[in-house]
């Protein structure tokens, strides 16, 4: 009933998890993502895989040796799918025998493709190759572009209602995190939420504080104009927000 992507930017270590399904606020289930590991928990989801695996995954241990543990001690194997990344930058998979048709997955050196109850093997393929080809693209819309021709090739076999984008930069908060719970077009409306995160949002996102920084301060004045001037440009490129925010007259 799902696809997803996990994928790590080797330029800077952004790591990012993009999910779609047929089902309601996947992205509350599916992703669990730190500063250096990932993991994807889906078909019938058990949301423990997600939790002690990242954790543990964060912890040193070996994506395969992790996966091969959660195995093992779940009885209800068969029905789950699990993709994840490590800290070594290795990723590993598991498809169980009994998830629904289609369904499969795909390993690449940085980025992993898992999906079930497909319209077909070529829906995990057209994400992965599509990822494989974007790489001109910033890392999220790259990611974004790879789930979107997935949805383009069938999809999930039931149809579309939520979708989710996570994104962390080296900290265990995430520097992007936008989902659309119920919705007849999920990664569409994910599309339009990106790009109101960019404008102001991912700006403001560059100066939080961070794990070697707790004490960042913002320089508000400089970030105020480096906004003003992007949003200059945007609007001399014919540039309309997308945003549904509303503002109250003062």
């Amino acid at each position: 009933m799902t696809f997803s992507l996990i994928a790590k930017d080797p330029e800077d270590g952004a790591i990012g998890i993009a999910v779609a399904s047929r089902f309601f606020a996947s992205a509350a289930l599916v992703p669990y993502v730190g500063r250096s590991v990932a993991v994807a928990s889906q078909a019938f989801v058990n949301p423990v895989w997600g939790v002690e695996g990242r954790t543990r995954l964060a912890n040193g241990e070996h994506a395969a040796d992790v996966l091969a543990d959660l195995i093992k001690r779940d009885t209800g194997e068969a029905v789950r799918q699990c993709h994840m990344l490590d800290k070594n930058g290795d990723f590993a998979c598991h498809t169980g025998g009994e998830c629904v048709v289609w369904a499969g997955h795909r390993l690449g050196k940085y980025h992993s493709v898992a999906g079930n109850m497909l319209e077909g093997e070529s829906v995990v393929e057209a994400v992965f190759s599509t990822y494989e080809e974007s790489d001109a693209l910033p890392f999220a819309e790259r990611m974004l572009a790879a789930m979107k021709e997935g949805e383009a090739a069938g999809g999930d076999k039931r149809g579309r209602q939520s979708a989710g984008l996570v994104i962390h930069r080296g900290q265990d908060y995430p520097w992007l995190d936008i989902r659309v719970d119920d919705h007849d077009d999920p990664l569409a409306e994910l599309d339009r939420l990106l790009d109101v995160a960019k404008e102001r949002y991912l700006y403001l996102a560059d100066f939080f504080a961070t794990q070697d920084v707790f004490s960042r301060k913002l320089a508000w004045a400089g970030l105020e104009e480096t906004m003003m001037e992007a949003e200059a440009k945007r609007l001399a490129s014919g540039w309309v927000s997308r945003s549904k925010a509303t503002s109250k007259e003062p």
